[in-house]
């Protein structure tokens, strides 16, 4: 999982990537072409805030189909963002992938993205992409509290989220609030409850909750007895009980289910840039991941998230989306700049 230390920490890098990729002048051309068949062709550049490893899958499978060539330009969903919003229509990217939605709103705020083509946007239910359709769903992840089994019991858990501001949870429970992940987890909040509720909330955080960098080393610290429980995303568990188990062995996963801002479910993004000088191959290779081939890549795989189209169910270890009774959020009004005032004034970042 991709750090970002706090906001002005994530400005920093943004910059600091920008001069980096300056620096890279000799990068793969975006030139576009199109082949003797009429069809996409040439090369692209993907900045890609994605696991490079579920990425690299996707890749290689487009190019083995189309012949496109892609370049990858690896960062955080934030540094990634700031990255593309800096650098404006000059950009030499031509496809933009997340772990979250907060990211996409942020460069779709900024009015750079294309629209996406309607035969992917069709590939994706509308619950898994922004009403706006200026990007789309990709795939998806859940929201758990992971426990430790011998401390807890399944009645003695929280019934919402909400419950792990209360008094009764004050050095229980752990989270990495600089993560992307939690912040997207808060930025659901705040669309769901208010800035008022959110406010209160993280509040109750800020006295309860132990603080540890990284959602694996969150549920390390679950599995090793430092603290009862860790709100995270599921897949961190499952991916390890694929390995090991070696660091999840003394916990298991609980769904808040109920529509629970505990049960959000967070949408991975990917948009096609106005500035894309490939636009056809950039739009062909977000039609992919998002086609049957690029979701059974998170079907079959060991990225453990959830597929979010062309009717693939989701890796049979996992929960089924439908049972996850995840509350509704529209993706596009996921504010990140929000979240980060809201979570700096709290002392959370």
């Amino acid at each position: 999982m991709k750090i970002r230390k706090n906001a002005l920490a994530g400005i920093a890098l943004a910059a600091t990537a920008a001069l980096s990729l300056a620096a890279c002048g000799s990068g793969a051309s975006t030139s576009g072409s199109t082949g003797a068949d009429g069809k996409p062709a040439g090369e692209i550049t993907v900045y890609n805030a994605q696991h490079e490893s579920l990425t690299k899958e996707w890749v290689d499978a487009f190019t083995a189909e189309t012949g496109i060539k892609v370049t990858l330009r690896q960062g955080d969903d934030t540094e990634m963002s700031n990255q593309i919003v800096q650098e404006g229509a000059a950009s030499r990217a031509d496809v933009f992938l997340t772990e979250n939605s907060p990211a996409m709103a942020q460069v779709e705020y900024a009015g750079l993205f294309a629209d996406v083509d309607k035969a992917t946007v069709d590939q994706v239910p509308a619950e898994f992409r922004p009403s706006t359709n200026k990007w789309t769903g990709i795939a998806a992840r859940s929201t758990v509290l992971v426990f430790d089994k011998a401390k807890l019991s399944q009645d003695k858990l929280p019934k919402s989220m909400l419950d792990l501001a209360k008094p009764e949870w004050k050095g229980k429970w752990a989270a990495s609030p600089s993560g992307a992940d939690f912040q997207a987890i808060v930025s659901a909040l705040l669309e769901l409850k208010g800035e008022a509720a959110t406010e209160e909330w993280l509040k109750g955080m800020k006295e309860n909750y132990k603080a540890y960098k990284g959602n694996s080393t969150a549920m390390k610290a679950v599995n090793a007895g430092e603290v009862d429980a860790a709100l995270i995303y599921h897949y961190y568990y499952y991916g390890d009980q694929a390995k090991t188990g070696e660091n999840s062995k003394n916990v298991t996963p609980f769904y808040f289910k109920n529509q629970d801002p505990g049960a959000f479910v967070s949408v991975s993004g990917g948009g096609v840039l106005k500035s894309s000088k490939n636009a056809a191959a950039a739009q062909a290779f977000l039609k992919f991941i998002t086609g049957k081939k690029g979701q059974e890549v998170l079907q079959k795989g060991t990225s453990f998230e959830y597929a979010v189209g062309s009717g693939v169910p989701a890796n049979d270890k996992l929960v089924p989306l439908p049972e996850l009774q995840a509350p509704k959020v529209d993706p596009a009004k996921l504010n990140s700049a929000k979240v980060t005032e809201l979570m700096t004034k709290a002392g959370l970042l």
